[in-house]
């Protein structure tokens, strides 16, 4: 018996929590090393895990989900998930994507921990399509929530999401799918629950990248940045910048070679090591991306050097998470 739960323990320490919930919960025997009157909570806490380790956020707290899980575990993670509805409170990751990048940062380092290359840099692209939006937080006073925006960015001498009319010349740089993307952020908030859903899905990160576009690549600027105080442009500019580089940087790039993006192939940890190698040589060229690198080489961070590019691009110091961590602790505690 101590040697199964052992096992189950060894388990919960490599966070391999869908393994452990299946074990737990079969009814062949196989479950009898946690008492009957601990499965339930064992069981949900791995449920619980998993979802958080798949980055599977929209689910982090639903009640039919929830079961057994201590409230703040599921509070902690209610703050990195997208709401739902237009309406939905609290708003989560659009109100701050500070918690979603502290999760992020836990989930990469967990991912390298568990030799899951192919997740890692899965949670790496996803980072990256959302850092805009992380950079221009401080600036809007929130994630870009479709709520809020329009006060932002909207208004006269705006182009964002207007629409280029026929013959008309182009005065944006945006692309199509990003005018339009912007365009329906000004609206969706007055939509039914499946639209914010589909515009969640599809248009948000676009949103994130238009954003970024306007701050640090834009010829003709508008007032979604003209209305900015010139200091506050300026450092917006440059955090825009440090976010753009990095997400067309050698580890973003990964993806396109993993099962998650376009081929068949899974990158190895020395390619993971060296594709950040030379992103970091890359981002070091900027002043920003300089300073927030300049003490990679002591980091323990499997990628070194990251929280502090992430924290540059924020503004504000941004640290791993421990939600991940935490969870294994209760398992261990709940096994007994």
């Amino acid at each position: 018996m101590e040697t199964a739960r052992d096992v189950l323990r060894a388990l919960a320490r490599r966070y391999a929590f869908a393994d452990l919930e299946a074990l737990v919960t079969r009814g062949d025997g196989a479950g009898t090393a946690v008492p009957d009157d601990r499965s339930g909570a064992v069981a949900a806490l791995c449920a619980f895990g998993q979802r958080v380790l798949d980055l599977d956020a929209e689910d982090f707290g639903m009640p039919e989900a929830a079961g057994d899980v201590p409230r703040d575990l599921l509070d902690r993670a209610l703050a990195s998930r997208m709401p739902q509805a237009p309406r939905e409170q609290p708003r989560g990751a659009l109100a701050s994507l500070r918690p979603a990048y502290s999760l992020l940062l836990e989930v990469i380092a967990v991912r390298w921990y568990r030799r899951d290359m192919a997740a890692l840099v899965a949670a790496v692209h996803i980072a990256g399509e959302y850092l805009p939006m992380l950079a221009w937080e401080p600036v809007l006073g929130h994630a870009g929530d479709p709520a809020l925006i329009g006060a932002s960015v909207a208004g006269e001498g705006s182009r964002f999401g207007v629409p280029v009319e026929p013959g008309a010349p182009r005065t944006c740089d945006h692309t199509r799918p990003k005018r339009s993307a912007c365009e329906r952020a000004l609206r969706v908030a007055t939509e039914p629950p499946r639209g914010w859903r589909a515009y969640l899905d599809r248009h948000h990160s676009e949103v994130a990248a238009a954003l970024g576009d306007c701050a640090s690549r834009c010829r003709n600027p508008c007032t979604v940045v003209t209305r900015l105080d010139d200091l506050v442009r300026a450092d917006l500019t440059e955090r825009c910048r440090l976010a753009a580089d990095f997400a067309a940087g050698a580890l973003v790039k990964l993806r396109h070679a993993a099962p998650v993006g376009h081929g068949f192939g899974v990158p190895s940890q020395e390619e993971v090591q060296s594709a950040w190698a030379r992103a970091r040589r890359s981002l070091a060229h900027q002043p920003l991306g300089k300073a927030a690198l300049a003490s990679a080489d002591d980091d323990p961070y499997p990628l070194p050097g990251l929280p502090g590019l992430f924290s540059a691009v924020a503004a504000v110091d941004l640290r791993p998470d421990t939600l991940l961590l935490d969870v294994t602790r209760r398992v261990i505690s709940a096994l007994g």
